[in-house]
């Protein structure tokens, strides 16, 4: 339990968190890298340079410090947090360094401010958020090897298929080296894989949504090529995939993990949308749809740059073929006389409402997910036409961010 003054001091600093949080965060990942270069192991490097996990760190710790006399409500934020520390090896022995350096920050920041009983109070507090997460996380831990087919840390796969799907999404068909089952997951979850690449000193962990349903010996994961433009280098990880990864070669991964899934067992319709590449966790709710709950009525929407963009676009048409209840819609935001869509531009609430009947709109379980644009376009055109927020679910591939205008 923490004592009423260090709740008092540190709901105190909550302004100047909000004011120099990134600052601090990012302080925080450069004293941390240089004291312990052996954890650029497991954080992802991109993320870093584009100021994503600083923002997602200080984001994290705002909301910490405002709710320090009432933590519990901030567990579902910890248990989304832990999904990924379980899924990239973060362990207890890892907290201290963390604790260490965060509190080296916010006195590199914020200087004099930052009195001795600040500093104190913090690391108080920080005991006690930590040992939150590592007992989330203990439990996680447990349940992903215990549970059948699971499995400790990372085991070994072997590339068994290697399908162009798109101009610049290729799937992994992966099945265990040791012939062994593998653990089910629950549609929506994510499968991080851990590579070395040549010529790079550190391993690189990726989170790549599984794409397909639950079977009992493989998993596929749809993984997008990032070739980079003048703003941002290419992707470390989907590029060696892509270009270096063949069939018969060996990645390793973790567990499924994550929060984002579908609810099963109801007579609710649902309404799926993605762009880009977020239609991988969509096109495994869709098959397990399809296969499970085949009277629950779906819409999927999907939105891509072209028809060249678009991929897994045969695989879905077939399973709106087979299931009466299945509706697909495609939006491309140029298309060719050639390519076949059902609208061209961007969607919007006007042309949301008019492929998806108000009785769906009113009643559905919705779940979005794609590039930050897209999602903040999507909240705001489901904001517009009152979709209850309860029913709404969403993933940002990366760290988590904030779809308000």
């Amino acid at each position: 339990m923490l004592s009423p003054r260090t709740i008092e001091l540190v709901k105190a600093t909550v302004p100047v968190l909000a004011e120099h949080g990134p600052a601090i965060t990012t302080r925080f990942y450069e004293l941390m890298f240089t004291n312990h270069p052996e954890l650029l192991n497991v954080f992802n490097h991109a993320n870093q340079r584009q100021g994503r996990q600083p923002m997602a760190l200080a984001n994290a710790v705002y909301a910490a410090a405002a709710n320090i006399d009432q933590l519990e409500t901030i567990i579902p934020v910890v248990k989304q947090i832990a999904q990924k520390h379980r899924a990239l090896s973060i362990k207890p022995e890892h907290y201290p360094i963390v604790g260490k350096h965060l509190l080296l920050a916010i006195k590199d920041v914020l200087g004099e401010a930052a009195t001795d009983d600040i500093i104190n109070a913090w690391a108080e507090a920080y005991g006690v958020i930590a040992d939150v997460f590592i007992q989330v996380e203990k439990d996680m831990y447990k349940e992903a090897e215990t549970q059948s087919g699971g499995w400790k840390d990372v085991r070994r796969f072997v590339v068994a298929r290697k399908v162009e799907e798109s101009d610049v999404i290729t799937s992994f068909y992966l099945k265990p080296e040791d012939g062994q089952a593998i653990a089910s997951f629950e549609p929506g979850q994510y499968l991080t894989v851990r590579v070395q690449p040549e010529g790079h000193k550190n391993t690189h962990y990726r989170h790549y949504s599984l794409s397909n349903a639950p079977s009992s010996d493989t998993y596929r994961i749809s993984v997008k090529r990032e070739d980079g433009n003048a703003s941002s280098p290419a992707g470390v990880v989907s590029s060696y995939l892509h270009l270096a990864v063949h069939e018969g070669d060996i990645i390793e991964a973790t567990a499924p993990a994550g929060d984002f899934t579908l609810k099963r067992g109801t007579s609710a319709p649902v309404l799926l949308l993605s762009g880009g590449v977020g239609l991988t966790p969509m096109t495994s709710m869709l098959h397990t749809l399809a296969s499970e709950e085949p009277e629950r009525e779906v819409y999927y929407i999907h939105a891509a740059q072209n028809r060249a963009m678009h991929a897994l676009s045969s695989e879905i048409a077939a399973l709106v073929e087979e299931h009466e209840r299945v509706h697909s819609f495609v939006c491309y935001e140029q298309a060719s006389d050639s390519d076949t869509c059902d609208h061209v531009g961007y969607i919007d609430a006007a042309w949301l409402a008019s492929v998806v009947p108000a009785a769906i709109l009113a009643e559905a379980d919705v779940y979005f997910c794609g590039p930050v644009p897209f999602m903040k376009a999507i909240y705001q055109a489901l904001e517009t036409l009152q979709v209850d927020r309860s029913r709404v679910h969403y993933e940002f591939f990366g760290p988590a961010g904030s779809l308000e205008q």
